[in-house]
């Protein structure tokens, strides 16, 4: 049976792909954007565009119940709207500290916390909340962006296990890298400090932050690693909807399943360093 998705950053990179791997099985989609044009070429009788910045409560909780209103259901909300701020804890801004909340974090509760009502009253549904194996893990100079997605993880945990009881499934998924314009134009950067360039220089490979005005550099050479395209994140996207079950956490991507057990074994070598406490079996 058809289904109708609600998503969210839908204009491009992983949104777009989730958009069209959905109309490509014949589903019906809500897809929203900051801007609406941006979603010009994908014109489809079973696609609605609505606008929409996740930061404003208001604004969702309108929209999302315009999106019920119109198709009767929805059958799986994609909180996928977000994007990657770089930057040392001491070289970010207030502001840019709270845009990237704003956006990343609570653009996902305010959708969650508008859908689940309508979820409720049919009882079924399914939550699919775009995470990222730095929700497990963390990366210096990503220190905020990692905090967003542990928020995102934290509270969608709880309310996987509040919904449950009602038929309702709740799922992270947890992504590894792609080439979508997350590392290209949709990055932010603060304002580099003299003290963190070995840090930039070992974690991005030059001593400052690239200007985002500027084209981007050619590469001399094939690089070692090529992300995965959009596609193959929307396929895994797809699996997971469709798993009768769906579990509360979904690694997708290649290399991502590596990404997590490094994470998970650096967290199990500091806490065996506390005598009074033993790993489960």
């Amino acid at each position: 049976m058809p289904r109708t998705w609600f998503i969210t950053g839908a204009n491009r990179g992983l949104g777009r792909a989730f958009t069209v791997a959905a109309l490509g099985r014949g589903d019906h989609v809500v897809a929203t954007a900051r801007d609406p044009k941006s979603m010009a070429g994908l014109a489809d009788d079973r696609l609605t565009v609505l606008p929409l910045d996740v930061r404003d409560r208001d604004r969702v909780i309108a929209t999302v119940n315009e999106a019920f209103e119109v198709n009767g259901t929805i059958d799986v909300i994609v909180n996928n709207a977000g994007y990657g701020l770089v930057g040392a804890i001491e070289e970010l801004t207030e502001a840019e500290i709270r845009d990237q909340m704003d956006t990343n974090f609570y653009g996902a509760l305010w959708v969650s916390q508008a859908a689940v009502p309508h979820l409720r009253e049919r009882k079924s549904g399914h939550i699919v909340q775009i995470s990222t194996v730095g929700a497990v893990g963390s990366l210096p100079l990503f220190g905020m962006y990692n905090a967003s997605k542990w928020a995102l993880e934290g509270f969608s945990a709880s309310l996987a296990d509040e919904l449950r009881p009602l038929g309702i499934s709740v799922t992270l998924a947890q992504m590894g890298g792609f080439d979508t314009d997350w590392a290209k134009s949709s990055m932010k950067f603060g304002s580099g400090l003299p003290a963190y360039e070995a840090l930039r220089t070992a974690i991005l490979g030059m001593p400052d932050y690239p200007d985002p005005s500027a084209p981007p550099p050619q590469a001399d050479v094939e690089p070692e690693w090529v992300e995965a395209a959009p596609e193959a994140a929307a396929a895994g996207l797809l699996e997971l909807v469709n798993m009768p079950n769906p579990p509360v956490r979904k690694v997708i991507g290649p290399g991502a399943h590596q990404m997590v057990a490094m994470a998970l074994d650096q967290r199990r070598q500091d806490y065996l360093t506390d005598p009074e406490f033993t790993w489960p079996a």
